[in-house]
């Protein structure tokens, strides 16, 4: 007989309905194995690993849902829930996963929302974003500094204006022209409109932390937003912001980020190669 979870606990929605079209891996992207094992199953199992998570609701592909209980039966199979999320967006599929996992949980006390793409999560993210909801943070999300200058510009392609600048002669370079080569650049191009200060930004992650009246007021304030995901939000967090509600951010992690193209897959690989090679016992020959 299972126990039920307690009345006043976390419960994590794991969004794992994405297709992997960018991934290139043919099926649902949460299904492609990384060092032997699928990124479904080492994200629900980096939940129930950090110790703070009493039950997961996973968000699978509705012609999936029987694949996907397979998979994370490997975890904890009383820990972990898979239901049907949406194809419409992101948003509404979250949404779905937040009132399973409140009718699993009607007295939840945090609720995190976790992307299954973010595979390698150390569950010291986990511990921390909970930590910080239960310090009296309605929604908590972990980021990193950013390192790259960003820039910000205008909605829609600007044409370039051909001048003698296209065809003017590089210094010490017979025969080349200013854009490096004999054609002048592509006709389109985005004006950039402003340089945010760096310092400023951060990289936001996943999973969020939010109390759970915090996010149910959130997503049923945006509920127009989840029909379309040109217009849905990319992360809860911003329903939060639409609502004038305050964010936090805690520190993140490295290994925390997102499996979206093969060169993320190929990260990914390498992360967990180094991971064991420094784990791994010294064979008889090294020591």
């Amino acid at each position: 007989m299972s126990l039920a979870p307690p009345a006043q606990g976390v419960v994590a929605v794991l969004t794992a309905a994405g297709s992997g079209r960018r991934l290139g891996a043919g099926g649902p992207k949460a299904l492609v194995r990384v060092g032997g094992l699928s990124l479904l199953r080492r994200a629900a199992q980096g939940l129930v690993d950090s110790g703070v998570v009493d039950h997961v609701i996973v968000t699978a592909p509705a012609a999936e849902l029987d694949r996907f209980r397979v998979e994370v039966d490997a975890v904890a199979a009383e820990a972990v829930e898979v239901v049907a999320g949406s194809p419409v967006s992101r948003q509404a599929s979250v949404r779905l996963g937040l009132e399973a996992a409140l009718d699993r949980m009607p007295g939840a006390e945090v609720v995190l929302v976790h992307d299954a793409a973010r595979a390698l999560t150390p569950p010291e993210v986990t511990r921390r974003v909970v930590a910080a909801v239960r310090a009296g943070h309605g929604a908590v999300v972990p980021a990193l500094a950013v390192a790259d200058t960003v820039k910000e510009v205008a909605p829609g392609l600007v044409a370039a204006q051909p001048g003698p600048a296209y065809l003017s002669a590089v210094p010490d370079r017979p025969g080349c022209l200013e854009s490096g080569g004999e054609e002048p650049p592509g006709p389109w191009a985005e004006a950039v409109v402003g340089t945010p200060e760096r310092a400023r930004l951060r990289a936001v992650q996943t999973p969020q932390g939010f109390s759970a009246g915090v996010l149910v007021s959130a997503h049923r304030a945006g509920a127009a937003r989840e029909v379309d995901e040109a217009l849905a939000a990319s992360d809860d967090a911003g329903l939060v912001e639409a609502q004038g509600g305050r964010v936090v951010v805690v520190a993140g992690h490295e290994q925390a980020f997102k499996i979206t193209t093969p060169l993320d897959l190929a990260l990914a690989e390498a992360v967990l190669r180094d991971e064991d090679s420094r784990t791994r016992p010294p064979s008889s020959g090294e020591q």
